[in-house]
Formats: structure tokens, sequence, C-alpha cells
């Protein structure tokens, strides 16, 4: 569950300045998305465990069923989007582009105006997450329809020089994606928040592990909450 600045401050009892201040100086979780910044429920509990910090409002309080959980699951929508590697950062808007031109589930005239939508200026937002990873997505929010969505992986050559990172870390790994809805866009960027924190599909980016190796382990981090919604 992804909360937003007014939320946070609300659930420490504390102005919003503090939480910004939080995010610059004491490395608080956080996401950009259009530039507002986004804060996933269950990294900022163990932020706040690790310090002694309570909330002190509902917000964030023990879920017993994710929100915006879809029953997405991560490994078919990385085969379809594919993992690039060696791309020089002024390549990656090309990368996307030829991403989009093989987005399953859409009609040639859709894909033309996604594409239109990612060269537009502001067309792309970035969402560094922390770690060397960002989460490039589009900037408005779009309705593909369930069969529709795909994922990329970049493996950048060099740094991002106009992304700024939360923790300093250079971005040289993005993952892509487009989402079929407005619900799943909110469900795949938490799920891919929480699995670059930690976990084995953060680890083999990092290590630059093989295809088939990325793939497995996207199926392993996909699986939890999809598989949970699914049985409920």
């Amino acid at each position: 569950m992804y909360l937003n600045l007014v939320q946070i401050a609300e659930s420490f009892g504390v102005a919003e300045k503090v939480v910004e201040d939080w995010m610059r100086a004491e490395g608080l979780p956080h996401t950009l998305d259009r530039g507002r910044p986004l804060f996933d429920r269950a990294q900022v509990a163990d932020w706040a465990a690790a310090r002694g910090l309570a909330g002190q409002a509902g917000f964030l309080t023990p879920e017993t069923k994710a929100p915006f959980a879809t029953g997405i699951r991560l490994e078919p929508l990385l085969r379809a989007g594919g993992i690039w590697r060696d791309v020089p950062a002024a390549d990656i808007t090309g990368v996307f582009e030829k991403v989009v031109a093989a987005l399953p589930g859409v009609t040639p005239s859709v894909r033309q105006l996604l594409g239109q939508r990612l060269r537009a200026k502001g067309g792309v937002t970035l969402a560094p997450v922390g770690g060397g990873f960002a989460l490039p997505h589009p900037s408005t929010r779009i309705a593909l329809g369930r069969e529709a969505g795909t994922l990329a992986l970049l493996l950048l050559r060099e740094p991002l020089p106009q992304v700024e990172p939360p923790d300093d870390v250079p971005v040289t790994r993005l993952f892509f994606f487009i989402a079929p809805s407005p619900r799943a866009h909110l469900d795949l960027l938490g799920r891919l928040s929480r699995a670059l924190t930690r976990g084995p599909l953060r680890e083999l980016v990092l290590q630059g592990a093989g295809d088939n190796e990325i793939f497995l382990a996207a199926a392993v981090s996909g699986e939890g909450p999809a598989k949970a919604e699914a049985e409920k």
C-alpha cells in the first residue's frame, strides 16, 4: 500500500516539513511518481521500527489485505519486455519505444499513441528507488486491458546523469513498466519497489546474472502478493 506525504505526516503526528527532512537526511524510503513522493507502507514501518518511531494514526497499522493487489505476475511481463544489456544512457528512450512496439494485447494505433506519449516532454517518470535502481513508467495513467502490460530491465553502460538518486548511488538499472490499468500501476510500483529493496531479484540483477536466472527470480518475487490475493 502506498501513502502520500500528508498521510505519512499524519501517521507520525509531525509536520510535512519533518517528513521531507527525514527523506533527505534519514533515508526515509520513498519513490517519486510524477514528481510527488509516495511511500510504501511496509518499507516505512520497517524504517520507523529501526528508529524506535511509532505511528500515531491508522495508516501504518498492519494490513489484512493488499488494497491494490491485482494478481499480475512479474515474470510474464518481464519476458514480454525483455532484458536489455549494455544500453547507453542516451539510448534509453529508443529502448522504451522498442518495448512499446512489442507491447502485447493492444492494437498498432495504441502502440503508436503510447510511443508519442513517451517521446513528449515529461512523458516518462523515472522514479529512482535507491540502490542504483529506478522504475521509469508513463507519466499519465492508462487503461489498456487485462491482457496488456509489459516490464523491461535495462542495464545501462553508464549512470543516468539527469536522475538524482535518494541514496547517492548512481542509477544504472531501470525496470521500465507499462501496467494494464491504473490499479495495476500502483500494484506493480509497490511490488517492484519491495523486490528491489531486498530479495533474489535485486541480488541477481546487481550480480549481472543471466536472463533465465532473472526471469526465475521475477517469478519468485512476484508470486507472493499475487498468490495470496488469488487464494482469498
